[in-house]
């Protein structure tokens, strides 16, 4: 039975934790001296644009490619040093799910279970449990290589669940999944996240906003944000500004431009959507309601802003990819 734990298992807070951990590949640096820490509880997306360094930096905390350099640690096992201690506590579902396509999910999950020493009843329990999470029923004795890629990262993610490790890494998880499974997926890893530490890296920013309650932002193989999802909206230019639709806009951007708090206001070419920007530290939204109020301006939607992701995300990597073609 492969059930590695450390003496003092239930004094193990930090699960995840690396340091200076580096990759090269000749002269190019795939990872730079990432360091972080993870803890239980902790649903943590890994964000960067493609060739970042998340899927390289995942396959180095588990222990499937060897750093040029730095440390990783998983529930107190040195990756290189223990790496069977540390991987009995990893589950990891790797980019592209991949597994035996002549095999059915049925025969993959029973090979899985054998390999992590699970028998008896908890093998049992265990089989059924991610097959029922996983909505597997209806598939277990297709071939895997016939199977939708939906159900192909379904059935990878319910391989990495199936010994209920205190470590989930999962690169791309709802990659190929309709809107439904994604939804059911991401319902899944939230029930999960209690005593756990799940590891998200996608390129998804509403994945973020979905799940994750700590977002780490890599570019160039650099860790270059490390807060909450609501810590990185509040670093955008939107946080705290009042957008609204009406069909109106240019009377409103001429009424609102009378409020002193407003440093600034734009209306969107493509949908005329119109964005009121506070002076630093000033709140508008009740200004600003009661200005259209007052002069009767016909609104459908009024909505006070708590920043953009997606903004943040481009302001902070942007210089890194231009450095990087440069």
């Amino acid at each position: 039975m492969f059930d590695f734990r450390p003496a003092s298992a239930d004094e193990v807070f930090v699960m995840i934790e690396t340091s200076a951990l580096t990759k090269r590949y000749g002269d190019l640096i795939a990872v730079d001296r990432i360091t972080f820490r993870a803890e239980p509880g902790q649903v943590l997306g890994f964000l960067g644009p493609n060739g970042a360094g998340k899927s390289t930096t995942m396959k180095m905390i588990s222990g499937f490619l060897a750093p040029t350099s730095g440390r990783a640690r998983v529930c107190g096992f040195d990756v290189e040093e223990q790496p069977l201690e540390a991987k009995s506590a990893i589950g990891y579902l790797p980019e592209g799910a991949p597994s035996y396509g002549e095999m059915t999910p049925r025969s993959f999950l029973e090979f899985i279970a054998s390999i992590r020493g699970l028998g008896g009843t908890r093998r049992k329990q265990r089989l059924d449990d991610v097959i029922g999470r996983l909505q597997l029923e209806g598939v277990l004795e297709q071939s895997i290589e016939t199977l939708s890629k939906g159900f192909k990262r379904r059935v990878g993610l319910a391989q990495a669940l199936l010994h209920d490790p205190r470590v989930l890494i999962l690169d791309e998880p709802t990659d190929g999944l309709d809107p439904n499974q994604k939804h059911h997926v991401r319902t899944l890893i939230n029930d999960m996240a209690r005593d756990k530490v799940i590891v998200i890296s996608t390129h998804i920013l509403e994945e973020v906003h979905a799940v994750c309650n700590r977002a780490i932002i890599i570019a160039g193989g650099q860790l270059l944000a490390d807060a909450t999802p609501a810590e990185l909206e509040a670093r955008s230019r939107y946080h705290m500004a009042v957008s609204l639709t009406t069909p109106e806009a240019d009377k409103a951007r001429q009424v609102l431009s009378g409020i002193d708090e407003i440093d600034s206001i734009e209306i969107d070419p493509l949908d005329q959507r119109l964005t009121a920007f506070p002076k630093p530290g000033k709140p508008i939204f009740a200004a600003v309601s009661e200005a259209l109020t007052r002069h009767q301006l016909e609104v459908s939607e009024l909505q006070l802003e708590s920043g953009r992701l997606d903004e943040v995300f481009r302001t902070i990597t942007e210089p890194h990819q231009r450095e990087a073609r440069a």
